[in-house]
């Protein structure tokens, strides 16, 4: 990560991003209560305003969409915390999204992702010796963003294991944090001061 004396020139210091942090009194009332949301120790963001969600208050209702699904696919489709933290990995690895690896990667361990399991993610590495479910979820999702194909057999376990509704939600979740990184990527969003990066270049 670099300081804050080494950002790049169009990179804000507050915000660590190339817009600045929203500020409450600037949005029309119906939108205040998103940036509340960000801002409450008790938050359900990893990153408070300093992230996606600060980035898509400049556009309000874009956050007010967003946080809609956000909150459906993450806390009430029914996918397991485990699971979750599991695709957002193996997604954020696939695009290369330092900034969504670095934020999940102490979730995934506190929702008891094995260092091993998640090491296969980060250093790309086939999923030998990882249990099968993981194993069946890594190569799904690598299919779905890597090989931009997914394979009768891989389609089939994964319906099997998860039925429609649920891998429909899956894939949901991926295209939400793909999204995510592409916003993270075109606003050039830095990790916090103090927090090393975790994904190799």
């Amino acid at each position: 990560m670099a300081d804050e004396e080494t950002l790049p020139d169009d990179i804000d210091p507050e915000s660590r991003s190339r817009v600045k942090l929203p500020k409450r009194e600037d949005l029309p009332e119906e939108f205040r209560g998103l940036h509340d949301h960000f801002t409450k120790p008790d938050t359900t963001s990893y990153v408070g305003l300093r992230g996606p969600g600060g980035i898509r208050l400049h556009s309000p209702r874009l956050s007010q969409a967003t946080q809609v699904v956000n909150d459906y696919i993450r806390y009430d489709a029914g996918i397991d915390p485990r699971l979750r933290e599991l695709v957002i990995l193996v997604t954020a690895r696939a695009v290369d999204s330092q900034f969504e690896w670095t934020a999940h990667e102490p979730e995934a361990q506190k929702q008891g992702i094995p260092q091993e399991t998640i090491d296969v993610i980060k250093y790309r590495k086939p999923p030998k010796g990882v249990p099968k479910d993981d194993a069946d979820v890594i190569r799904f999702v690598r299919e779905t963003l890597e090989d931009r194909h997914v394979t009768s057999e891989t389609y089939a376990m994964m319906r099997g294991r998860f039925g429609e509704r649920m891998l429909v939600d899956l894939v949901g979740l991926i295209g939400n944090y793909v999204a995510t990184a592409a916003l993270l990527c075109a606003f050039d969003m830095h990790t916090h001061p103090g927090v090393k990066p975790m994904l190799p270049k």
